[in-house]
């Protein structure tokens, strides 16, 4: 049974169909992949869905991957020039998510990310003057990364704490997310939710390494959040002690440059190759094991995906990783640690059949709790009462 037939079975209400809006700066990595499937399995289940995201980021793949996406959206993709940064130009960029957003005339704003959760809001409000919409805001990490002892930091908490006011409801993919918004940010003044992701069945298959499958894979955005480096730093230390491991890394993003040049510059260029952006699956089967080294994280889809793809694998003790790990939490490695990253990287490989076994047994752990119809479901829900509380207020007003 499909995961979008078990969302239409599981539907919390049969109030009719909604016409919901995702909107995020950034269409890449975990967050795109959440939207994704959020908006196709909303689409099987008979609502109107529409997509927005920034029209810089990304490349081919991306295109792609929104074009892809396109056939499950009633109510269209738009991509609109949006700036990384705080920036002038955020007035031109938000009047024209507005115009876009008005003819549609949304149920529910779904915000993804820092910028997306500002645009999302502050158009939701707006809409919100016409007819009740439910302003729905999902970190994602996001402003969360930053340090609370920063000017930075200090500035993006100030502002998620004023988006409150126009915030209907917090949905946070992990409680690591969830705690680090009340101690950052402090506790939402207005509901705040955890809902984790979920996969497809098809997700749960086993994959097989091709023929020219190197030791280890890194897969993700290209940038020292994420922990390339480290991964290439590991390998260095394996190869100075005598160890020909190899690598591959799949991805793109701000550092690709400097890590090409560290891979010259360890002498690794005959251990590792670089790849571009590819779909999860097809990169999973490049390696034996997944190296997941972030040095932040929240609930990172490439962990669910490569445990529920068989892979074994290692991971830092980072944001909701742990959750996944579950009862194997235990074996997650300290976040920047090369040394420790190496380490564990020899004993995998040296005992091949023990990684294939655990990774048979958190493949198992995750099956039931990490759903996508599950997820679904429980947004829908989510939807419903924001939406019923929205009107209660519009019409208690009025």
């Amino acid at each position: 049974m499909s995961a979008a037939l078990d969302y239409r079975q599981a539907r919390a209400s049969s109030d009719g169909p909604l016409r919901i809006v995702h909107l995020v700066r950034s269409p890449v990595g975990g967050i795109f992949r959440h939207i994704a499937d959020l908006a196709t399995a909303q689409a099987a289940a008979g609502h109107q869905v529409g997509f927005v995201c920034d029209s810089l980021t990304g490349g081919a793949f991306e295109a792609e991957r929104i074009a892809a996406l396109e056939p499950h959206l009633a109510l269209g993709a738009f991509r609109l020039p949006i700036a990384r940064q705080i920036a002038p130009s955020d007035v031109t960029a938000l009047a024209r998510v507005h115009r876009r957003l008005a003819p549609l005339a949304p149920d529910v704003v779904h915000s993804h990310g820092a910028k997306g959760g500002v645009f999302g809001r502050i158009t939701g409000a707006w809409l919100n003057r016409a007819k009740p919409v439910a302003r729905i805001y999902a970190p994602h990490g996001g402003s969360l990364h930053f340090d609370p002892a920063t000017a930075e930091g200090r500035i993006y908490f100030a502002i998620e704490r004023a988006l409150e006011s126009v915030s209907d409801v917090l949905v946070h993919v992990s409680e690591y997310e969830r705690r680090a918004y009340v101690d950052k940010v402090g506790a939402p003044r207005c509901r705040a939710v955890v809902v984790r992701n979920g996969l497809t069945p098809p997700e749960f298959e086993a994959v097989t390494p091709a023929p020219d499958a190197t030791d280890f894979l890194y897969l993700g955005m290209l940038r020292d959040l994420k922990g390339p480096d480290v991964f290439i730093e590991a390998l260095a230390l394996l190869a100075r002690d005598g160890a020909a491991t190899t690598g591959t890394i799949v991805g793109d993003g701000p550092d690709e440059a400097r890590y090409r040049a560290l891979v010259a510059e360890r002498g690794l260029a005959a251990h590792v190759r670089f790849l571009p952006p590819q779909p999860a699956r097809e990169a999973f089967a490049m390696a034996h094991a997944i190296v997941v080294p972030s040095r932040a994280e929240s609930m990172p889809y490439v962990v669910l995906e490569a445990i529920a793809a068989g892979l074994p694998i290692l991971a830092t003790d980072v944001g909701g990783i742990p959750e996944i790990f579950g009862p194997f939490s235990g074996d997650l490695l300290p976040p920047g640690d090369a040394a420790a990253l190496a380490a564990a990287m020899e004993r995998l490989t040296a005992d091949a059949g023990r990684a294939r076994g655990m990774a048979r047994e958190r493949r198992a752990h995750i099956a039931d709790e990490f759903a996508l119809s599950s997820m679904a479901s429980r947004i829908e829900t989510v939807y419903r009462d924001a939406i019923t509380a929205r009107e209660a207020r519009t019409f208690s007003v009025r």
